[in-house]
């Protein structure tokens, strides 16, 4: 997997042990400053995470995004969370994903009234399409609490601003409702991250929230049963497997030094004496391992054995369905098959197998990227 991380930032404890509930091995990471971060990998996914606490406030969490962006040099940044609704369609537990983020205390006070000169941050558009896509096939909802009731998934604004807003009827609250009436949630964190990511270089930024009350006085009401734990953990799941999206994506290519300057990074391998280059690719991501037979040769037969393993181990993390699994198996008998003819169209047959085991394993992006890699041996 790609070595560079992303990182996911939340506000508050109980939004940081959330998502800490889907790393595996976190280690305890020091910042010069005294931040502490911790870094693992995803339970069952190989991707790799930094994890920070920011503290409430757009201004704490434009800083200490930052911090996290100078340290681990992430190729995206999640910011994870809980928010309140600011419209009655939007229900308790959905997901938000901000498609934008208004912060809204920017303006100019007048004599007839103040005026709003909001400053927003828009989604890029890959992690957006990403996003969208997940929600889509449905399989993040694997990563929810067991029992729990899958939440819609909604796209759209999110306003940050600087108090906590639980009035439906202040002058705050329907000054926030009319001037920005696109927005679906409310939170205090959101325009200070993405300002964060858009000043260093743009960096693909995403906010994802669970709806945890209504913003409309009933707050102490929602907290008390519980919605903010099912909010987070919600959010949580989403926010995770969209991570593990991101990371299958190509941006491994660059460097870290490299995603400085925009250009992609250049390897150049050079065999001097009786050295030789046994194989040698380019554009290989996502959690690929090519094993290799004596002399360099690559062995699809040894990568269709990794790929039972692998079938295995996703089967029991709950990743794969035991339907899906027997079909998978059975595809890669015949493709085990194929293989071992010695004349004829083996090969091609195999290929077609494979194409069709990458077709079943098409919601399990880290597999369906092996078999790919599989069918290039070929």
């Amino acid at each position: 997997m790609n070595e560079r991380p992303i990182a996911i930032l939340t506000a508050l404890d109980l939004e940081y042990q959330a998502v800490l509930r889907h790393v595996a091995d976190p280690r305890p990471h020091r910042h010069s400053a005294g931040t502490r971060f911790e870094v693992g990998t995803i339970a069952g996914g190989g991707c790799q995470v930094a994890l920070g606490l920011v503290g409430k406030g757009n201004h704490p969490a434009a800083v200490l995004a930052e911090r996290a962006i100078a340290e681990f040099a992430p190729y995206a940044l999640l910011f994870v969370g809980v928010a309140g609704a600011l419209w009655p369609d939007v229900g308790l537990g959905d997901v938000v994903v901000a498609t934008h983020v208004y912060a809204y205390h920017g303006g100019t006070s007048e004599d007839d009234g103040f005026k709003a000169r909001p400053r927003v941050w828009e989604i890029a558009h890959e992690p957006d399409q990403i996003a969208r896509h997940l929600y889509r096939s449905g399989s993040w909802s694997r990563r929810l609490p067991e029992g729990a009731a899958v939440p819609k998934v909604r796209f759209g604004p999110i306003a940050a601003g600087e108090v906590v807003q639980d009035s439906r009827i202040s002058a705050h609250a329907q000054w926030v409702r009319q001037t920005y009436n696109d927005a679906l949630a409310i939170e205090m964190e959101a325009a200070g991250v993405s300002q964060a990511g858009h000043l260093n270089r743009s960096l693909p930024t995403v906010v994802v929230r669970g709806i945890s009350d209504r913003a409309d006085g009933t707050k102490v009401t929602s907290d008390g049963a519980d919605w903010q734990v099912r909010a987070v953990a919600n959010a949580a799941a989403f926010a995770i497997a969209l991570a593990q999206e991101l990371a299958l994506e190509p941006h491994h290519r660059r460097s870290a030094d490299a995603a400085g300057n925009g250009r992609a990074e250049s390897v150049r391998i050079i065999a001097r004496g009786h050295a030789h280059v046994g194989v040698q690719a380019a554009n290989i991501y996502g959690d690929i391992l090519i094993p290799q037979a004596s002399g360099g040769v690559l062995d699809p037969a040894a990568q269709l054995m990794e790929l039972r393993d692998k079938l295995r181990r996703a089967l029991k993390a709950h990743e794969l369905d035991e339907v899906t699994f027997a079909a998978a198996e059975e595809e890669i008998a015949v493709a085990t098959a194929y293989l071992s003819e010695r004349a004829g169209h083996g090969t091609e047959k195999a290929r077609i197998a494979l194409k069709r085991l990458r077709g079943l394993l098409g919601d399990v992006a880290e597999l369906a990227s092996y078999v790919s890699s599989v069918i290039s041996a070929l």
